[in-house]
């Protein structure tokens, strides 16, 4: 289920719109990824971004507010574990595939049935 950007139906339908926003909030991600991670929240922060409100993770940026086609939201990992969007035992591989959190934002595209891991690396400063 986790996937890099070799899914053919996320390059084609939503990278241009994901990377245009992610562009735009990248900073803003990071320093909130950093946060999750320096409060001992968690290691693994995942960013859902829909289109439309949804009740995983809590509101980060939404797409009014800066202009985006995406809404942002923030949780980590144990959220995703309590919901069993990750099964307790896939959880060691999810971590192995979790990429490093300063170079990479990991978020979570949901678009009606369509659902996949992204990790997008950050803009070098």
């Amino acid at each position: 289920m986790i996937s890099d950007f070799n899914d053919p139906e996320l390059s084609g339908k939503y990278l241009g719109t994901i990377t245009a926003d992610f562009i735009k909030i990248s900073d803003a991600l990071k320093e909130a990824s950093y946060q999750i991670r320096d409060r001992k929240f968690s290691n693994y922060p995942i960013f859902p971004i829909s289109k439309e409100m949804q009740p995983i993770g809590k509101i980060f940026v939404g797409k009014e507010e800066k202009g985006l086609d995406w809404n942002y939201f923030m949780t980590y990992v144990d959220e995703f574990v309590q919901r069993k969007l990750i099964a307790e035992e896939s959880l060691p591989d999810f971590e192995k595939a979790y990429k490093d959190p300063d170079e990479f934002c990991c978020l979570f595209v949901m678009d009606g049935a369509f659902t996949s891991f992204v990790y997008i690396p950050y803009p070098n400063d």
